[in-house]
């Protein structure tokens, strides 16, 4: 499974929602999730690719990690994957 499908897959979850309804344009709010499960998202994404997303809930907005949409955080995780395997 590509890191594309498995991060869909992860916040589809989170969203309660078939991944078919997640695009790369969605935003985490057009998906209903909410700041907990932005949460659960980032924590179920950095176990599942064994990585650590430079994400601070309490300050989003002074995170390096872009969450804007659902194709922002997927070539965020992809760079994080890139970085740690050189």
């Amino acid at each position: 499974m590509s890191v594309k499908d498995r991060v869909i897959a992860i916040i589809a979850e989170q969203a309660v929602l078939e991944p078919s309804d997640v695009t790369m344009d969605s935003t985490l709010e057009d998906l209903g999730i909410d700041s907990l499960g932005l949460v659960e998202s980032i924590f179920a994404i950095e176990e599942a690719f064994d990585i650590t997303v430079p994400f601070n809930a309490n300050a989003p907005d002074q995170s390096d990690f872009d969450i804007s949409s659902v194709g922002s955080i997927i070539a965020g995780i992809e760079k994080l994957i890139s970085e740690q395997v050189s």
